[in-house]
């Protein structure tokens, strides 16, 4: 179709639009219902609705035809038509409207954080400005600076202070009366030490360093001492020195001690605790229970007693009803003879009762209570009952109380002649005296099933 308006040629063929002019000329091109349309300007200038954008002359495009309109006529038609048939371009638009909000808010924001910001003013200058400020204002900010003071001291318990502000806290010290009932960050002996120190520091800057200091004593002589004292482990400091006077060389007590020192290492005072214990272990027994459930998840006890020199299990007891007869009856079976030890230490169980401490009294034995929650104080008996739950007695399923019984005796038995112990120096607890060396090689070594075959003992045979 051709249709001449005033100097435009207008050509409409099948979904484009060439509009020619007599110094210019446009193209339209619509896709679809007219949903989208593109429009090219020979001036370099584009449409995408929904930015604002200059156009020179503007056509009325429908369907089937082609109208040459006003400039502002075809401009409000363009937006009126595209803004009805594109609701995607207004929710672009709308976003693009937010953001641009959002970024002016956060702009406007700092703006107001910086202009509201306080300066900070140093000491030089809040004390500048405080000589021209009221009495009443001074004390109003000295109270209200002392309460957060204290609130800080509440929260914070042990405030950092550069040598700056040492510095400046010891000099404003200086000047003020009532200085230790204004101290409120340290105490006041700590102001005091760093006025000390920065008079220590001052002092020696001001004063000429210090040559080394020369010895008094020539390096021949200090190696004599220390040989003398190595050698000599009885002499003090004394015998040496007389010894040296003897040799023509004088030298005072101090001396000698200080470079004994070297060649001496410090002797403790007493016995340490490991050896007071080898001392006295042969005299000390420990006793303890070991709870056990059955196959019927009925409540068992059984009882231990050990001797803490040989670390060799003396008694073994089990029970459904450790009742304090039960338990005295223990001790009588533990001590046959009078072999008994001196001491025994127990835990604060409730089935020690009277008639085992009447018993234990009887026999010259001195029960000793741990302490309250002190599994330590009885180690030897809680490492062993550690030793009983995990090489046998997580391995079967008790039955009852005499199965209990019996599996305990081989567990004991095969614990004292056959299960080398780390506290006597890898030892057997029965006889911690040591194996005699033996050079026949291992072709002689045979091994014999315990405890139904979960442990071996290992022999030498003929």
């Amino acid at each position: 179709m051709m249709t001449n308006l005033n100097t435009a040629q207008v050509t409409y063929n099948g979904g484009s639009l060439a509009v020619k002019t007599a110094d210019t000329s446009y193209s339209f091109r619509s896709t679809g219902d007219w949903n989208s349309l593109y429009g090219t300007i020979t001036d370099g200038l584009c449409w995408p609705f929904g930015i604002s954008v200059r156009i020179q002359r503007q056509f009325d495009v429908t369907s089937g035809n082609a109208t040459l309109l006003p400039r502002h006529q075809l401009a409000w038609w363009l937006r009126h038509r595209y803004a009805m048939r594109s609701p995607l371009m207004l929710t672009r638009l709308f976003r693009r409207c937010a953001h641009l909000g959002r970024s002016l808010d956060r702009a406007l924001r700092q703006c107001l954080v910086i202009a509201t910001k306080p300066a900070e003013q140093g000491v030089a200058t809040g004390a500048l400005a405080d000589l021209v400020r009221g009495r009443p204002a001074l004390i109003a900010e000295n109270a209200f600076l002392r309460q957060q003071l204290l609130v800080l001291r509440r929260s914070v318990k042990r405030p950092r202070c550069t040598p700056t502000d040492r510095a400046l806290l010891v000099l404003l010290a200086s000047r003020l009366r009532a200085w230790c009932q204004a101290l409120l960050l340290v105490q006041p002996e700590t102001l005091l030490r760093w006025h000390r120190q920065g008079l220590r520091l001052f002092w020696r800057g001001k004063s000429p360093p210090r040559s080394a200091p020369q010895p008094k004593v020539a390096a021949g002589t200090v190696a004599l001492i220390k040989e003398l004292a190595a050698a000599n482990r009885l002499w003090g400091a004394e015998r040496i020195r007389g010894a040296l006077r003897k040799l023509g060389i004088r030298v005072a007590k101090t001396t000698v001690q200080r470079h004994m020192r070297d060649a001496r290492p410090p002797r403790r005072a007493g016995q340490s605790w490991a050896t007071f214990l080898r001392n006295h272990t042969a005299d000390i027994g420990a006793c303890d229970f070991l709870p056990v459930t059955d196959l019927l998840f009925r409540p068992l006890h059984a009882c231990f007693v050990i001797a803490h020199g040989s670390r060799r299990v003396v008694h073994v007891g089990v029970t459904c009803q450790p009742t304090d007869a039960w338990v005295a009856q223990q001790l009588r079976e533990a001590t046959p003879f009078g072999a008994r030890p001196r001491y025994l230490v127990r835990d604060r169980d409730s089935k020690y009762g009277p008639t085992f401490a009447r018993v234990a009294a009887a026999s010259g034995i001195t029960a000793l209570r741990t302490a309250d929650r002190a599994p330590r104080q009885n180690a030897t008996c809680e490492r062993f009952l550690g030793s009983v739950r995990r090489e046998r007695l997580d391995h079967v399923v008790v039955l009852g109380e005499a199965h209990l019984r019996r599996v305990l005796r081989e567990y004991v038995a095969y614990f004292n002649r056959d299960r080398p112990h780390q506290g006597i120096g890898q030892h057997i607890p029965g006889d911690a005296a040591a194996a005699p060396a033996h050079a026949g090689g291992v072709g002689n070594v045979r091994a014999f099933p315990v405890l139904g075959g979960l442990h071996h003992a290992y022999r030498r045979t003929a």
